[in-house]
């Protein structure tokens, strides 16, 4: 029988009380145990956490390692930023003998592509820090008063904006590839979701979601471009 461990974490106390990122993980894992998982399955413990990704001392992580590490369950979790932000912590998981785990939102994903995914993920917020640096520190300089939780407030917009354009030059290429291909819109967003590609907000690509990407990598160009990282389509992949 397939044993697991599950373990979900929230980064705010906020956010635990609401349920909402709980719940989102929740139905992840749900989806995962009903249509991917080998039966029968058991669930040997659930473990649950408030806290930053990247502190590692997490008492529920702890405790969840070492209830996986004791019967050999695979540790379960919604997504792999859940377990740590940070790769090393990811790559000393998957080289520890006693330790396996899986990712709900990415079922058929391997050692190495986890590692990938890792790796770029922390590159990602890397990026995303220096350029929402860089953009305050712009602010300031033109006199904005930074500071504070006005909604609406133009450091905080710049914040959101550097995020944002740094998204679009992650996917952008892969969006602009099968474009290229001749796809529509909608067929675009299919297959975006098909190759697992996931959204700032969550949930499935849409047409309108691909036409927004587009209209930002469109404005991105001038005054300043966006760097691509090559990407190609799989080979063998059709669109549906």
């Amino acid at each position: 029988m397939r044993q697991y461990v599950i373990y979900r974490r929230v980064s705010t106390a906020e956010q635990k009380k609401s349920g909402l990122g709980l719940e989102a993980q929740s139905r992840d894992i749900e989806i995962f145990l009903s249509s991917y998982s080998e039966t029968p399955w058991e669930v040997l413990g659930e473990f649950t956490d408030t806290g930053s990704g990247a502190n590692n001392e997490r008492p529920e992580f702890q405790r969840a390692l070492a209830l996986a590490r004791k019967t050999g369950a695979e540790l379960l979790v919604a997504k792999l930023d859940r377990l740590s932000r940070r790769v090393s912590v990811i790559a000393a998981l998957m080289e520890d003998r006693k330790m396996r785990f899986r990712v709900a939102s990415m079922p058929n994903a391997d050692p190495f592509q986890l590692h990938i995914y890792a790796a770029l993920a922390e590159q990602e917020r890397d990026f995303i820090s220096t350029r929402t640096k860089a953009a305050l520190a712009a602010a300031k300089a033109r006199g904005v008063k930074l500071g504070g939780h006005r909604p609406g407030s133009e450091a905080r917009h710049a914040a959101r904006a550097a995020s944002a354009d740094a998204y679009a030059g992650r996917t952008g290429e892969m969006v602009l590839a099968l474009r290229a291909q001749g796809l529509s819109l909608a067929r675009t967003a299919r297959r975006m979701t098909a190759l697992g590609v996931s959204r700032p907000q969550g949930g499935r690509w849409s047409d309108v979601s691909v036409r927004r990407l587009l209209a930002r990598l469109e404005a991105a160009r001038s005054p300043r471009e966006i760097e691509f990282v090559g990407w190609k389509q799989p080979r063998g992949e059709n669109d549906d």
